[in-house]
C-alpha cells in the first residue's frame, strides 16, 4: 500500500458516518431583551405604587425613595418620573447584560 493510499483511506474513514449539526450560537438580542426588561420593571412600578395606595399600612414606597433619584410619593410628575426611571434601569441592565452574554456565549462555543 503506498502512502497515496495510506492517506485516501483515512480521508474516506474521517467523513464516514452522519455529521453533526454545527450548533449555532445562543444569542441575547439586545433591542428585545432591553424592551421586554424595561416594560418588566415599568409595569413592576406601576404594581408597587397599586400595592401602597391599597395597602397604606404595608407601603414599600420608601424602597422607591431611595432607588429612584427625584421620585417623591406621591405625585403625577413623581410617578411618571419614577415610571420612567424604571424603564431605563431596564435598559440600563440589557445594554450591559447581553453583550456580556453574547460575547462570553461565543467565546466558549468556540472551545468546543
Amino acid at each position: 500500500m503506498t502512502d497515496a493510499e495510506t492517506v485516501s483511506n483515512t480521508k474516506s474513514k474521517l467523513r464516514c458516518g452522519t455529521p453533526l449539526p454545527v450548533q449555532a450560537v445562543p444569542r441575547i438580542p439586545v433591542i428585545a431583551f432591553g424592551m421586554s426588561l424595561g416594560l418588566f420593571l415599568a409595569v413592576t412600578f406601576i404594581l408597587c405604587v397599586g400595592f401602597d395606595l391599597l395597602f397604606p399600612d404595608h407601603a414599600m414606597y420608601e424602597s422607591w425613595l431611595r432607588l429612584l433619584p427625584g421620585v417623591t410619593w406621591l405625585s403625577w410628575s413623581s410617578f411618571f418620573l419614577g415610571l420612567a426611571e424604571s424603564f431605563g434601569y431596564g435598559w440600563y441592565v440589557a445594554l450591559i447584560f447581553a453583550p456580556l452574554y453574547n460575547f462570553f456565549a461565543a467565546r466558549i462555543n468556540q472551545r468546543k
